[in-house]
């Protein structure tokens, strides 16, 4: 089986249909995403009929929690972005979103978004020793986004990066692929530009999407002489 994984969307279509199109490239049996569908980009509702319309196989980060019952208690911004989506978001997607599970594991594989300690909202620091008390070979998570694989013989971690939002200093849209054992992480180009537009139409200031540009780690600014392609 030839898995594709996918995570942290945040209602980036943008960057997640050039992803899905490159998933396609590589022939990949099935696609599974950890979560995070939605929160700080505008398009959640292409975003959810995307993953839906192609069985995407998802499971619910902490931004889709807040989208459905909470709040982010250390970001404003977080919830700002999520009261827009909530006033634009279909019905229907909100009931899907409600229905995701917080894990999936199937054979020697281990999925969800945060980490085995906290499912939803665990910033997972990965060494061998934490994979030592849980049962599996593959463990595979987001949150973070920054992507990474570590392999530590006895077990393999992936986080695959984030589709819509990277962190880690690469701005291209992140994502990995699991064949027979080995993963193998990809990073591919999109119009960030068209993202800026979309969020200037729903009425956020370059703050909320600045770091589209660079994969910063926080939320910032455009540079004052930025020109738009």
């Amino acid at each position: 089986m030839k898995m594709g994984i996918i995570s942290d969307i945040h209602g980036n279509y943008v960057a997640l249909q050039l992803v899905l199109n490159t998933l396609d490239t590589e022939g990949v049996d099935a696609i599974y995403c950890l979560g995070d569908i939605v929160g700080y980009y505008p398009q959640v509702n292409e975003c959810c009929a995307a993953l839906r319309e192609r069985q995407v196989q998802c499971i619910m980060g902490n931004h889709d929690w807040y989208m459905i019952d909470g709040y982010c208690a250390r970001s404003k911004s977080v919830n700002e972005c999520i009261n827009y989506q909530r006033s634009v978001i279909d019905t229907d997607h909100l009931r899907w979103l409600g229905s995701l599970p917080i894990y999936r594991t199937f054979d020697d594989i281990h999925m969800l978004h945060g980490g085995w300690s906290n499912p939803l909202d665990e910033y997972l620091k990965p060494d061998a020793t934490y994979f030592k008390k849980l049962q599996g070979r593959f463990f595979f998570s987001g949150h973070t986004h920054k992507q990474i694989l570590c392999d530590y013989d006895e077990y393999v971690y992936c986080n695959p990066g984030s589709v819509g939002q990277p962190r880690d200093g690469d701005p291209r849209a992140a994502c990995a692929i699991w064949e027979n054992g080995e993963v193998n992480l990809l990073r591919i180009d999109y119009p960030v530009d068209d993202v800026f537009q979309l969020m200037e139409n729903a009425g956020f200031n370059d703050y909320y999407y600045g770091c589209l540009l660079t994969g910063a780690a926080h939320l910032c600014k455009l540079p004052p002489d930025y020109k738009r392609t």
